[in-house]
């Protein structure tokens, strides 16, 4: 018979040296679960955005102006040979806007057959929130854009408030975009 070991033999060697090398190393810490979203500013509230709502972060693209639509709706404009109706979120919400215009984003909803770029003031990227920080009271500072918070991560910053683009979506007001 020969005196080679069998693979797994080798293998609980190589994992037992491994341990004894190892026993003087600190312990692992315990990683806590993070949420992910897509942060951006909008009347000067912090808001996110789950990861999956927002298939896309434009720069403000041209768009041609439509007749007879609401005040709020900027136009359409193509990207990638789709037509992609613009929304002003903040003429939505009638917030007064200051920011200058090489500052704001489009953020692309492309969902539950509603395929629409809406309009922010500030896109802040993506953010990370330990879960257990999560409160599903609604902050006062909502204001108008309390029906679409589905509640807030508390940050060093402040609350960031979590964004419902599916509860926008499916607002009657929201879809109701003809004069």
């Amino acid at each position: 018979m020969s005196d080679t070991l069998h693979p797994f033999d080798q293998l609980m060697q190589l994992a037992a040296a491994c341990r004894q090398q190892a026993a003087g190393l600190p312990a692992q810490e315990v990683v806590s679960e993070t949420w992910s979203g897509v942060g951006f500013r909008l009347a000067g509230q912090h808001l996110v955005a789950a990861m999956g709502e927002v298939s896309e972060i434009l720069h403000e693209p041209r768009y041609t102006a439509l007749p007879r639509v609401k005040s709020w709706v900027r136009g359409v404009a193509n990207v990638r040979g789709r037509l992609l109706p613009i929304i002003d979120l903040s003429r939505f919400f009638a917030a007064s806007n200051t920011v200058p215009r090489k500052q704001r984003r489009v953020l692309v909803l492309d969902r539950d057959d509603v395929f629409a770029g809406l309009l922010v003031d500030e896109v802040l990227g993506m953010q990370h929130f330990p879960v257990n920080q999560f409160s599903t009271l609604v902050p006062a500072e909502a204001g108008v854009l309390a029906p679409f918070v589905v509640g807030s991560y508390a940050s060093e910053t402040g609350n960031a408030m979590v964004f419902n683009f599916r509860a926008l979506a499916h607002d009657q007001a929201f879809l109701d975009v003809a004069i």
